[in-house]
């Protein structure tokens, strides 16, 4: 029951810390021309522009960043895949696979993010869903998990659907998650990948990236660009998702359905104005007392649960401040380690969102400090007794054996006589 009580009260505290810290409210300010975008700070999520960013519209290809993001998450990048019926026959941009043909995942999720393939989407989306349907199950389970609350995935490709969505910050956020894995990097900045020849593909399949802003010949390239995916169709317009990185800061452009091509001009614009006026700041380090309480006479540390970053303008001076959780906490039993409270942050009057806090000791409560007390004075009375009545039972063990003996000597002395 205690250890229940705690999953309960760590849960609560952790739903607590969904807040998004937010800077800056653009919505024009930096003119950009989809209908929703957004920057974003990628260690911390805090938005550094936005504009209509929660609007939802149809992704195009930029909808394959969650079909990776399954993909590095679900498989083996050795994995082989047996292409089904339904995938050489996707409409749209293909690296013309064949039913029957055999490859590793490693190289479908180069023919997906190099080459946007859509008939890697769906021979990906079969082998680790079993049907694009049930994948596309997967894809909005995990856009939940991440915070996406204005997405519907259909498809793992984008292929133009009316029911089809997400708005830019959602895929900030499935982004954010993705360049957690290296390997994605790796792929998205590749100016080219061969396939190597299959069982059903004599000749090996050479492609190309066409992502300008990875490619350092054209005259897009971003310095320090981390991955990017780029989407279109005629329905969907142009959508555009970027991460990349300067002085150990990652941010992330997202752009949605824009109906002029220039997602390549935006993001770069955006980046700029991102890196030029924000700085990621260390707040503290995991481990590190930030305040304590007294319970019942007892100094009880509380220490950071984790690193805490915060992201500020770069001619601010302010550090965060931060207030503790009101609670009563006399009566829980924890552990050093255990979460206990948390701390709410602040920085110049905007929310940077909460710091779980954990016990530098072990504590008891006053109750079971007593109950443990009165049980030790118990349990010593009991063994008091137990000895007295073993001494007790001891000696009429030996008197019975005396007595018994006397008689035995006494009547083997008549049987002598």
């Amino acid at each position: 029951m205690k250890r229940l009580c705690s999953y309960i009260m760590i849960i609560m505290l952790l739903l607590s810390t969904l807040e998004i810290p937010v800077y800056a409210d653009s919505n024009g300010a930096i003119p950009v021309s989809a209908d929703s975008a957004v920057l974003i700070d990628a260690a911390t999520g805090t938005i550094l522009y936005s504009k209509n960013m929660d609007a939802a519209y149809a992704p195009a290809s930029t909808t394959k960043t969650m079909t990776a993001l399954l993909t590095l998450e679900k498989c083996s990048l050795d994995d082989s895949v047996v292409v089904g019926k339904k995938p050489p026959q996707a409409d749209g941009s293909s690296i013309y696979l064949k039913e029957g043909e055999v490859l590793t995942v490693r190289d479908l999720l180069h023919g997906l993010l190099i080459s946007s393939a859509n008939d890697c989407a769906e021979a990906l989306a079969e082998h680790i869903g079993g049907s694009i349907e049930e994948f596309a199950k997967l894809m909005n389970e995990r856009a939940k998990q991440l915070g996406c609350n204005n997405t519907n995935f259909v498809n793992p490709s984008g292929l133009y659907n009316p029911n089809h969505k997400t708005s830019a910050h959602d895929l900030a956020l499935i982004m954010r998650e993705l360049v957690k894995h290296p390997e994605f990097s790796q792929i998205s900045l590749m100016p080219f990948y061969k396939i190597p020849a299959s069982n059903k593909e004599p000749e090996d399949r050479v492609e190309s990236n066409r992502n300008k802003l990875t490619q350092r010949n054209s005259g897009y390239y971003y310095e320090g660009v981390v991955g990017a995916k780029t989407g279109y169709t005629t329905e969907s317009l142009y959508s555009y998702v970027a991460c990349a990185q300067r002085n150990g800061q990652k941010l992330i452009v997202a752009l949605v359905h824009s109906k002029d091509n220039t997602c390549y001009e935006d993001t770069i614009k955006l980046f700029n104005y991102g890196f030029n006026n924000y700085e990621l700041k260390k707040f503290c380090s995991k481990g590190d007392e930030l305040s304590s309480l007294n319970i019942n006479n007892e100094k009880i540390p509380l220490l950071a649960a984790e690193d805490f970053y915060y992201v500020r303008p770069k001619n601010a001076t302010e550090i965060p401040t931060f207030a503790l959780e009101k609670k009563d906490l006399s009566a829980l039993n924890f552990k050093k380690g255990d979460v206990i409270t948390q701390a709410n942050m602040n920085i110049m009057d905007k929310p940077l969102g909460s710091l779980m806090l954990t016990s530098g000791v072990d504590h008891e409560s006053s109750k079971l400090k007593v109950l443990s007390s009165k049980n030790t004075v118990t349990a010593k009375v009991f063994t008091a007794i137990l000895y007295i009545f073993s001494a007790l039972a001891l000696m009429v063990f030996i008197l019975l054996i005396r007595k018994r003996l006397r008689i035995f000597i006494r009547n083997r002395r008549r049987r002598i006589k």
